[in-house]
């Protein structure tokens, strides 16, 4: 696989817990990249930085959330409409962002499967 030489650094939200992240990282790793990591679970994402990551995705809050977590349904989540509730609750919940997210400029992705993070570092 060709991966173009990049200008930029790369950001991934990774949980060191979780298969495809560190998947995902591996293939940084491999590919020679300049990555920023930011482990989500200790250094919670601000509601704005939220924001405008799901911008950047061009989802809505609920297709970034783990809607299989224990927590997801202890919350009611399934149960609220409102896309702001739902950022409030990734803000102050975020074992309920899905991983791994990588980030490079004005686009990101969710790594799953990882195909998806080979498919993201070959396309500029």
């Amino acid at each position: 696989m060709l991966v173009k030489k990049r200008d930029t650094m790369i950001t991934i939200w990774h949980n060191p817990k979780c298969s495809k992240s560190r998947e995902a990282l591996k293939l940084l790793e491999e590919k020679g990249l300049s990555y920023e990591v930011v482990k989500y679970l200790e250094t919670t994402p601000s509601r704005e930085e939220i924001t405008e990551l799901l911008q950047k995705l061009g989802i809505s809050a609920r297709e970034l959330m783990r809607t299989k977590e224990d927590l997801y349904k202890e919350l009611g989540l399934a149960e609220v409409t409102e896309e702001a509730k739902l950022i409030d609750a990734l803000a102050e919940y975020p074992k309920l962002i899905e991983r791994p997210i990588l980030i490079e400029n004005n686009r990101a992705l969710i790594g799953r499967p990882v195909e998806k993070v080979i498919d993201f570092l070959v396309k500029s």
